[in-house]
């Protein structure tokens, strides 16, 4: 029997390009929240993979992108700088979309991180005819490695799983097998949260939009109490989210809760306050409590 291996595996690429799609199929259940807008991550979010033959711990990361304020500045630090802390890095390529100048500056953080990379060619269910050397070639990087899957349908998900293993090194397991992320459930249900502001809302809110859990608390009757705050940028954008006689928000709590419940396998109240903070994307000490800020070193 070959050796138990273990490892650090970070998922980086353009928006929208399937990341917690994929990393969610990998997990064979939903971990990270999933949105058809893009940016919806937003933190290195670590996810526990155990297998057999190897523990994969994989790091779903913000999709890199041209930044217009402070949250995506630190977004994209987040991914940069998830190349230093990985053994491989899967560099996730939407093969639906056509190339742009984002993939370049993604090749040239891959080469000066020196990180091993496999370049992972995402929704071959949508473009059979795909050619991987016509997108590799004019990046000057045809010898990369490069595999198609459809993270959406699972095909190709064992052949790539497999090819992790194989180059991540030979290592003990870090967590207990049934541990499927380190994220408190403080945080997973801020995120259920905030992808149903991601889903229900349109154009500006959801990425205006931050979510804090300022009480969860289980009462005496079994219930579990969860007050949420929802921070915005603007009055109107409040105005809008809450809805004509609340309305709004009461669906984004109905679906929220519904959602909570089914992950916290437990009934749940939930208690949602909307309050406007100006322009929080742009602080970095608000950043900074909300969990935003990454170190530069």
């Amino acid at each position: 029997m070959s050796e138990y291996r273990s490892g650090f595996v970070g998922v980086i690429g353009r928006p929208n390009s399937g990341k917690s799609t994929l990393i969610n199929a990998l997990a064979g259940e939903k971990l990270v929240i999933v949105s058809a807008k893009p940016q919806t991550t937003r933190e290195r979010i670590r996810i526990i993979l155990t297998t057999e033959r190897a523990q994969i711990i994989f790091y779903d990361t913000p999709g890199l992108h041209k930044p217009l304020h402070k949250l995506g500045e630190q977004m994209n630090l987040v991914s940069l700088n998830t190349l230093k802390l990985v053994d491989l890095a899967l560099w996730l390529v939407d093969l639906t979309a056509p190339p742009g100048k984002g993939d370049q500056w993604v090749v040239e953080a891959i080469k000066e991180s020196k990180v091993p990379v496999l370049v992972v060619f995402n929704k071959k269910d949508l473009n059979r005819g795909f050619d991987p050397a016509g997108f590799l070639s004019p990046l000057g990087i045809a010898d990369w490695p490069w595999l198609k899957i459809s993270a959406l349908t699972g095909e190709g998900l064992s052949e790539l799983l497999q090819r992790i293993e194989a180059q991540l090194p030979v290592g003990p397991q870090y967590y207990p097998a049934e541990m499927l992320t380190d994220r408190p459930e403080s945080f997973m249900i801020s995120e259920l949260i905030r992808e149903e502001i991601l889903n229900q809302a349109e154009q500006e809110i959801p990425h205006s939009a931050a979510v804090v859990i300022e009480e969860f608390k289980e009462r005496p009757n079994g219930k579990i109490y969860i007050r949420a705050l929802i921070l915005v940028e603007r009055d109107s954008q409040k105005k809008i989210l809450i809805g004509q006689e609340g309305g709004f928000l009461k669906k984004i709590g109905k679906n929220s809760r519904a959602k909570i419940e089914a992950f916290l396998g437990a009934p749940v109240y939930l208690e949602l306050w909307v309050k406007t903070r100006k322009d929080w994307r742009n602080s970095l000490p608000l950043l900074r409590q909300l969990g935003y800020v990454e170190s530069e070193e």
